[in-house]
């Protein structure tokens, strides 16, 4: 075999080496759980990716759910501190602030100077939620406490995920990791639609023993917290909040008729709906708002 003959060998070697190794999937990033506070779970490859710049809003500036507020602090708090706590389900209206006061409430922990460790929170997507028993392995081990965080969950007609989430909360052999805990929002109380509970009890052979199965996935919630619809003062407070953090200026005769026309025109008040005219009124204002 001559040189040339060895040489072109050796080429195509080099070129086939490469071509396999972009096939290859890539390694998993390392870990790094003293890098931030929040993360956000991606189940493939199976890392945390932290989050720099969180989306939230001060804990001060959710109004009209008081009462779920301080409860939602509380159970945090004793978590935080090494103490028994429970999962929490917050449930019910949409726009109210459930996944903001999660985050707001994890800032004001962490904020409040009493931990040894930062709390860290940590989101899970719905469609990720068959990889929590991955996930709690890898937290179980951590010196940190750690909040799950699922946002909107809720589980269609025929999908078996939730039993995965029943395991991994209370049911499973190892049970959830003490420093582990699981929050989740949703718009339904028993995270499974009207529907499909009432098409279970109506088909099966011992109808009650049916629809046990479905809404037991809630039971794993010690703490419902219940989040219904504002009233006009309300949503009135919320905008003043919002206005006077942001220093708009305007008449309050003119933010109180603008204020109600925008809820009338969107047909209903929240706390969504009246962070959105905010930044309506804040752009028409030309001021941009503070982080």
């Amino acid at each position: 075999m001559t040189d040339s003959t060895t040489e072109a060998l050796n080429r195509k070697l080099d070129r086939l080496i490469e071509a396999v190794a972009r096939l290859a999937p890539p390694p998993v990033p390392e870990t790094d759980l003293g890098g931030a506070d929040c993360f956000v779970w991606q189940a493939d490859p199976g890392y945390l990716e932290p989050v720099r710049k969180v989306n939230r809003v001060d804990i001060g500036l959710i109004r009209g759910v008081d009462r779920v507020r301080d409860i939602l602090v509380d159970n945090t708090e004793r978590f935080a501190s090494g103490y028994a706590a429970n999962n929490v389900l917050l449930w019910g209206a949409r726009g109210m602030g459930k996944s903001s006061l999660v985050k707001a409430v994890h800032a004001a922990v962490n904020a409040s100077a009493k931990l040894d460790l930062p709390l860290k929170l940590i989101e899970i997507h719905r469609e990720d939620i068959d990889t929590l028993p991955k996930l709690m392995a890898l937290l179980k081990a951590a010196p940190y406490r750690f909040i799950l965080f699922c946002d909107d969950l809720s589980f269609d007609r025929d999908d078996t995920s939730y039993k995965s989430l029943k395991a991994a909360l209370e049911g499973g052999v190892e049970g959830r990791p003490a420093n582990v805990i699981f929050y989740a929002t949703s718009n339904r109380r028993h995270l499974l639609p009207r529907d499909m509970i009432d098409n279970e009890r109506s088909t099966a052979i011992n109808p009650s023993e049916a629809v046990e199965e479905k809404v037991s996935l809630s039971d794993r919630f010690g703490l419902w917290l219940g989040f219904h619809k504002c009233s006009q003062d309300e949503y009135l407070d919320m905008i003043d909040g919002y206005v006077r953090h942001h220093g708009l200026a305007i008449d309050p005769e003119t933010l109180r008729a603008e204020a109600l026309e925008w809820a009338t025109t969107r047909g209903s008040r929240s706390g969504r709906v009246a962070w959105q005219y905010t930044q309506d009124l804040a752009g028409r204002l030309g001021k941009s708002l503070q982080d």
